[in-house]
């Protein structure tokens, strides 16, 4: 099995290398825009860019170290910061990202009561306020690290920082989110 280096080196000239890379780290990068724009067509449609973007400008990839996956994600990261930032121009609403319309919770009904379940809905709901709330660099990093569950020294190759500038800012996250949390009107 080919490594993502040599991949990444041959996909310059092979466009079926590229397509063993897509395979490899198309669901990951799908998982990490789904968490930070919360809708199927929207991370789905981020998600292609992502790989036309890379598939468009591998002749300028460059090994400097870091994993591939560190410039896709870096790639998917700039996409999905732009598509917030025209999303606030458009101040649009989506009817679909009310919490009494989140059907994320996937627990069998049988196990759960009724408000219980209500409940469950209503505190994830919470949280996704609280970290939707957080910068955007914090978001990032939590995705990153619950999601895609990377290592603190991966997150740092890909945020471009050093493995205990992730621990501080994942500290300080936290401490942040914490207090978002304690606010009565979130």
């Amino acid at each position: 099995m080919e490594s993502d280096r040599e991949l990444a080196q041959r996909a310059k000239t092979d466009p079926e290398a590229f397509g063993v890379l897509y395979e490899r780290y198309v669901a990951a990068i799908y998982r990490y825009v789904y968490y930070r724009v919360g809708h199927v067509e929207d991370a789905e449609d981020l998600t292609a860019r992502v790989f036309m973007h890379a598939l468009k400008h591998i002749h300028a990839y460059q090994d400097i170290g870091a994993p591939f996956s560190a410039w896709l994600y870096r790639i998917a990261h700039n996409l999905v910061v732009n598509f917030h930032r025209d999303q606030q121009k458009r101040q649009a609403v989506s009817l679909d990202a009310s919490p009494e319309r989140d059907s994320d919770v996937r627990q069998p009904e049988a196990e759960l009561d009724a408000d219980h379940l209500i409940d469950a809905q209503r505190e994830r709901a919470r949280l996704l306020r609280a970290i939707r709330r957080l910068p955007e660099e914090r978001q990032h990093l939590l995705v990153l690290k619950f999601v895609e569950q990377l290592s603190n020294a991966e997150i740092g190759q890909i945020m471009g920082r050093s493995e205990g500038a992730i621990k501080s800012l994942y500290h300080r996250t936290l401490v942040q989110l914490r207090e978002l949390l304690a606010q009565p009107e979130l």
